[in-house]
Parts: structure tokens; C-alpha cells; sequence
């Protein structure tokens, strides 16, 4: 098991699952989850990376778990996030700067941090959600032309007002958890079970999970926990600040990531290939992030280091011996 501890970080206490040498021993890589997940989601990478000679850091995000918990809707944009990001590596690493890796909310973040800091973080690897340079317009103006005004269902659209899907999510997190890993895993069966009439709930349509060999009964119980006691309010909260996250992004509208990258997604993955927008993610990057190295897993779906945690571990420690 990892080391568990509460970092200050001037705004707000992150808890953080560390493995490897202390802090300042060894580089330093932050691990960063998405949304409905957990320091917990990296379980499997934590290990593995410490082993390749670093020290390893699953947070919980702000909103998640054991860190703090802003009741604002504003307390969660973009800015706040990079933010404590910038001061927990400060608080761990001094000015040394340290490695990020990012999954499906976590990628964004970690993109995004190493763009606008590119002093504190030397190298960015994300899973699952590609980097499309910085926006020219925010992301609820492009669900709303795509989705909304055509009557039809779409995710990130039911979780804009407030109240709404924390208590769908809230009367039964573990259906919640299960339910929604479940259908855009790589496990589901084929289709896309979020094609529904604006006006639909989030579970409404969705399959029936099965079993699967990477999200174990134990692994229920641990988030079905984690989000009993915290709430949903706060990791909805984050699909709340598209418009404020698009107007800081403004300030790097011309800005490159320049650090060493990876990315890893999957076929499976809507989210890889943008909800259909895109052929070809890694190409897709390459104008914004020129030192990526990309691979799509076949057949992967959306919870790339879950559901394939020895090829993540494998491609995520090549790559940083490389670094």
C-alpha cells in the first residue's frame, strides 16, 4: 500500500497516495485522476513507477476523497486546479520541476499545466483525452451546437445544473460508479449507449454491467466509500466552468507544449477520438504538441490504466526513462 498524506498547498490540502523514495530523493511524477475516480484509479501504476527509480503521487483532486472540498462552483475551474498542482509539486519538489501524468479529467489538467508552467513541469503524459491546442471558443458552446440543439443527449450538457446529477449520482453511487465504467469500457457491447433524447437521465439507456476482470468487487467497495462520504458536488462542479477555463486559456492562445509528452488512448475510447471529431488523435496533436509520442490501444475503452494496467505501466516507464 502507499504512503498516505496530506499536502497543504496554500488553498487547499490535497490528499496524496505516495510509493517510492521520499520526495526530493528521486523525480518526482503526479499522478492525476479523472471523473468518478480517485488517487485509487492509479492502484496499479504506483508500484511500477516507483520501481523505475521515482517517486510516485496519486492526489485526489480538489472536490474528491480525503482533500478538501470548496463548496463554490468557481472553486473548481481550471485555474484553482493547475494551481494546486503548481503548489503541491512546490510543497514536495522545491523549484525542481516534476512530471505529470493525467487521465480522462486528469489529462486536460495535466495538458494544461504544463502549458501554462512549463518551469515546474518538465515532461506530460496524458490517457485518454488528447490535446487539442488551446480552445478558440469554450466547450458548452460546441456540445450545445452539436448536441443540445439538435434535442439530443449529452453528458457534460446534464451536468451543468446543479442538483441534478449529484442526485442521481448520490442515491446509489456504487450503480453509479459501476454503471457508468461499465459502458465505455472496452468490455461494453458495441454501440454508443449515451444516444438519447435531450431530457434523459445519465443512467437511463445504459447496459446492464457484467463483471469485468479490472473493476473488482473490492474495487466497488473502495469508491463506492470514497464518494458515499464525499459527495458529487465538487467533481461535477468541474464540468461547471468551461466559459471560466476558456477565458484564462486566452492568455496562451498561442502556446505550444514544448516538454516531452505521451499519450495513450483507445479505440474504444470516445473521449480519445473526441466524440468522433477526430481520425487520428496523435496526428490531431502533433501542431501543439510537437515531442508527443502516441499509442492507441486496440480495443481499449476509456479507463485506459484500469483496464490495461500492464501496457500502461510498460509504455508510461519507457517513457520516462527516456526523459
Amino acid at each position: 500500500m502507499p504512503r498516505m498524506t496530506t499536502i497543504d498547498t496554500g488553498g487547499v490540502s490535497l490528499r496524496c497516495a505516495i510509493e517510492g523514495p521520499e520526495a526530493g530523493n528521486a523525480p518526482l511524477v503526479i499522478l492525476v485522476h479523472g471523473f468518478p475516480e480517485s488517487w485509487y484509479s492509479w492502484r496499479h501504476q504506483l508500484g511500477p513507477i516507483a520501481e523505475a527509480g521515482f517517486t510516485a503521487c496519486a492526489i485526489d483532486v480538489r472536490g474528491y476523497g480525503g482533500s478538501d472540498k470548496p463548496e463554490a462552483i468557481e472553486a473548481y475551474s481550471l485555474e484553482h486546479i493547475v494551481g494546486d498542482l503548481v503548489r503541491l509539486k512546490q510543497a514536495l519538489n522545491g523549484d525542481i520541476p516534476a512530471i505529470l501524468i493525467g487521465h480522462d479529467w486528469g489529462a486536460p489538467i495535466v495538458w494544461n499545466s504544463a502549458l501554462t508552467n512549463p518551469q515546474h513541469f518538465r515532461a506530460v503524459a496524458g490517457l485518454s483525452v488528447p490535446f487539442a491546442g488551446v480552445p478558440n471558443r469554450p466547450f458548452t458552446e460546441v456540445f450545445r451546437q452539436h448536441f443540445t440543439s439538435k434535442g439530443k443527449f449529452f453528458y457534460q450538457e446534464y451536468f451543468q445544473e446543479p442538483g441534478i446529477a449529484e442526485a442521481e449520482a448520490e442515491k446509489d453511487p456504487r450503480d453509479f460508479v459501476q454503471r457508468m465504467m461499465y459502458a465505455i469500457s472496452g468490455d461494453a457491447p458495441a454501440g454508443n449507449h449515451f444516444d438519447k433524447p435531450l431530457g434523459s437521465t445519465f443512467l437511463e439507456g445504459l447496459p446492464d454491467p457484467a463483471p469485468v476482470a479490472w473493476l473488482t468487487e473490492d474495487d466497488l467497495d473502495f469508491y463506492e466509500a470514497e464518494f458515499a462520504a464525499s459527495g458529487f458536488r465538487g467533481p461535477l462542479n468541474r464540468y461547471r466552468n468551461h466559459e471560466r477555463d476558456f477565458e484564462w486559456l486566452q492568455n496562451w492562445k498561442d502556446a505550444k507544449i514544448e516538454q516531452p509528452a505521451l499519450f495513450i488512448g483507445g479505440t474504444r475510447d470516445p473521449a480519445t477520438f473526441m466524440f468522433g471529431a477526430v481520425e487520428d488523435p496523435v496526428a490531431m496533436m502533433k501542431p501543439f504538441v510537437p515531442n508527443v509520442e502516441g499509442h492507441i490501444l486496440d480495443g481499449c475503452g476509456h479507463w485506459t490504466q484500469q483496464e490495461r494496467p500492464d501496457t500502461a505501466n510498460r509504455l508510461l516507464t519507457d517513457w520516462l526513462a527516456k526523459l
